[in-house]
């Protein structure tokens, strides 16, 4: 199984996350932040891994440093726990409905860090979470997991809804990209590395 620990600590955070990039769809999230764990947890469930995360942040300031770190902690655990990347897919494009809401998600693990995030209209909370932290997780992630990714909503009116279809999407992106192939032999890159 690929797989990766980290445990992570600032003055800011504290993180525990494990990772199993060929597992079930089974977490065990705890950040702090409800609906940040759920998207989470939907995340691993669509892209069938295991992912455990414990995370103590400095709430009483925001919740900004525990979600950009979470980010930083799984962006890093998945790029070691891919290893040599060789036989992997690496390009993935995803669109997911979420009742009225429609996003695509692209993700090439390239071994290079780019995010285009073209999300617009989100109110600016659900619930008590910050919704321009979604962005920042996914900063976080892309700049940590050397991959290029592009999140693109379609359409939506509902900010759950957009934000859910967006995590749903990047999780089955994850589990295409980093799906084995049998036609693909080493490294799927004309340069030899990624």
């Amino acid at each position: 199984m690929r797989n990766h620990n980290i445990s992570r600590s600032t003055t800011e955070t504290s993180i525990d996350l494990k990772l199993a990039i060929d597992g079930t769809g089974k977490s065990s999230i705890q950040t702090g932040i409800g609906f940040f764990d759920h998207m989470l947890t939907l995340a691993t469930k669509h892209g069938l891994m295991d992912v455990e995360v414990h995370c103590q942040g400095d709430l009483e300031v925001d919740q900004h440093h525990s979600v950009e770190d979470v980010g930083i902690a799984f962006g890093e655990a998945f790029r070691n726990a891919l290893g040599d990347k060789a036989g992997i897919t690496r390009y993935a494009s995803i669109t997911t409905p979420m009742d009225e809401a429609l996003s695509t998600v692209s993700l090439d693990i390239s071994g290079r860090a780019y995010l285009v995030y073209q999300v617009e209209g989100l109110k600016d909370k659900v619930g008590n979470f910050d919704t321009e932290l979604v962005e920042e997780f996914f900063q976080a992630f892309t700049s940590n997991a050397k991959v290029t990714l592009h999140i693109h909503q379609v359409y939506g009116k509902n900010t759950h809804h957009i934000i859910e279809s967006i995590f749903k999407g990047f999780g089955r992106a994850l589990d295409t990209a980093t799906e084995r192939s049998g036609k693909i032999t080493g490294i799927p890159s004309t340069k030899g590395t990624l």
